[in-house]
């Protein structure tokens, strides 16, 4: 790669912290993964250093024999180790040294002579957290996005964004963590306005409890152009490998999975009796990324599938079903909204951009094939993404961003 793409990012600290002794690995360290998604409430990383000893620095009260031997067995390191990172780069820095991220595995690579190489699995304090549990029968009761509140408030968590919710839910605990229940909620919530559907997950600005049709009515945070009159020049925002398309529109197995119209037939465990609905999806009403169109429109006058469901009334008051609150229209709806957004999956790869989080929608422009010219963009594959995953990768020599982008339908957004 060239360019910008070859941009070395700079470990201004990389230290791992145990029992009042230290290891500077900035200067081992080989290369170094920062992972955000926005189906994880927890920050993932991957770091590989060298280690070859006597980098240990003792605490007032060790033993500076500690320092002799490798990291890994002097330190030692034998998980949950904090380890305090700041990365400079031209696009921002990646800074967890007030919240160091927690080291919850230690393999070795490959073993020398003198020295050896460690891979280290990382994960941000919430997720350690989310193990911790005080009550496993602790009763939530009433809306859900101030349930999540609760929670997070229960588990110490400072930064946080929560998009409001129209129903509620009541329910028990029943043994599980607090971001584990959080996620079960996410298919169970309404925001205010739209469909059903939430992603809860974590990024460098905390946790993020985000209704879909939210997270994609914002605007793009950038505009990324692939053309190969922009390969081999500096440019920051140019896509730096040829977009991967993952998934196209597959109608045969949208309408196997019901994705445009499904009959649901609801059954009561208390009063045991059946309800049946049809739901479909209107383009007219549709928050899109595309184009408001549902392909093979005519071909799902009726429905594609039918789905069977026990009917979800929470664990605590079972009559809870005010108009508000009836859960068939989650149970049915969430699906839909969830495999609608991935219609369409591409990866690229761009210039390391710490600016860029997941759930960010961010634009592409692909140059149409054959057209050299920059206004002639491919209008199929062009247009406004939200962003499923990243990676921001980190080595001596370079560093970049991948990501995995989705969208619910094709083309150019022409509107709200």
């Amino acid at each position: 790669m060239s360019g910008s793409a070859a941009r070395a990012s700079k470990y201004a600290k990389m230290v791992i912290n145990k029992d009042g002794k230290t290891a500077n690995i900035a200067g081992k360290t080989t290369s170094f993964d920062f992972y955000e998604s926005v189906y994880s409430p927890e920050i993932t990383a991957t770091l590989v250093f060298l280690d070859a000893g006597d980098s240990i620095e003792a605490g007032k009260n060790q033993d500076t024999q500690s320092r002799k031997g490798s990291i890994k067995s002097s330190l030692p390191i034998t998980g949950y180790e904090d380890l305090e990172v700041k990365i400079e780069s031209k696009s921002g820095n990646l800074d967890y040294i007030k919240n160091p991220l927690k080291i919850t595995g230690s393999p070795v690579l490959s073993q020398e002579s003198n020295r050896q190489s460690v891979f280290l699995s990382l994960k941000s304090n919430p997720a350690i957290d989310n193990f911790d549990i005080k009550d496993p029968c602790k009763k939530y009761k009433g809306r859900i996005s101030n349930t999540v509140e609760q929670i997070l408030k229960d588990l110490n968590v400072k930064k946080y964004t929560i998009d409001g919710t129209s129903n509620s839910y009541d329910f028990i605990s029943k043994g599980k963590g607090g971001l584990d229940l959080i996620n079960d909620l996410c298919r169970r919530s309404i925001p205010e306005k739209g469909d059903p559907g939430f992603f809860f997950y974590e990024t460098q600005d905390g946790l993020n409890f985000r209704a879909i049709d939210n997270l994609i009515s914002e605007e793009p945070v950038e505009t990324y152009t692939y053309s190969g009159a922009m390969q081999g020049k500096e440019n920051d925002f140019k896509i730096l490998l040829p977009p991967n398309i993952v998934k196209d529109q597959n109608v045969t197995k949208a309408l196997e999975s019901g994705t445009y119209s499904s009959r649901n037939v609801f059954f009561n465990p208390l009063t045991f009796e059946t309800k049946e609905e049809i739901y479909k999806l209107d383009p007219e009403k549709l928050k899109t990324l595309g184009k408001k169109e549902v392909p093979f429109k005519e071909k799902v006058q009726n429905y594609s599938k039918t789905n069977y469901h026990i009917l979800d009334i929470g664990s605590l008051d079972a009559m809870n079903v005010a108009p508000n609150n009836d859960p068939t229209e989650w149970q049915a709806k969430s699906p839909m909204r969830y495999n609608l957004l991935h219609s369409q999956i591409m990866e690229i790869q761009v210039p390391c951009n710490l600016k860029l989080r997941a759930g960010n929608i961010i634009k592409v422009e692909i140059e149409r094939q054959g057209d050299k010219a920059m206004g002639g963009l491919d209008q199929q594959e062009s247009g406004k993404y939200l962003i499923l995953h990243l990676c921001h990768h980190f080595d001596p020599q370079r560093s970049f961003t991948s990501m995995t982008l989705a969208r619910d339908t094709y083309g150019l957004h022409t509107g709200k």
